[in-house]
């Protein structure tokens, strides 16, 4: 009987943990993303403004099925601006973004060396994509690209939250 009582006692509480787990991940899903810094000779960075939301951004999205972070962001500068790195990105962190109620982990990584690729700009997703001198930012450049900046140019201290 005791046998009995505790594979029921366990299974309600796998049940309930279940539950949980679900309930929690229906709330705020896991998303793995990566974004880019690519700086040209003069040591501008690239900035892109998406159609469908505001500010200007890091060349990034989503990774992809049996994609890293790293591919990721090296695919979004391709698809995004049209450039590819020479040569492997540096890794500068993980971030934490909490917005849209999701729990989003970007993989950033900084690119000083790249080239032109052949391709069709993304009309639909990308308006612009632009260097900016680093002092002169675009009016609606976000506040996690301006701390990202900020740290890749050794002015601040990392902050793990994007």
């Amino acid at each position: 009987m005791s046998r009995l009582i505790g594979r029921s006692v366990g299974a309600a509480t796998y049940v309930v943990n279940r539950i949980r787990r679900l309930s929690r991940f229906g709330r705020w899903p896991l998303t793995l993303g990566g974004r880019a810094a690519a700086f040209d000779s003069r040591g501008h960075v690239l900035l892109v403004r998406h159609t469908y939301a505001p500010g200007w951004h890091f060349p990034g999205g989503a990774v992809d099925a049996r994609e890293t972070m790293a591919q990721a962001a090296m695919r979004e500068l391709r698809e995004e601006a049209l450039i590819a790195p020479r040569g492997e990105p540096e890794f500068f962190g993980v971030y934490l973004s909490l917005t849209e109620n999701k729990s989003d982990h970007i993989g950033f990584f900084v690119v000083k060396d790249f080239e032109p690729v052949d391709g069709r700009a993304r009309v639909l997703e990308i308006a612009e994509a632009r260097f900016f001198a680093p002092d002169d930012l675009p009016k609606g450049t976000t506040g996690g690209t301006r701390r990202r900046l900020n740290e890749v140019l050794g002015g601040k201290p990392r902050d793990p939250a994007w």
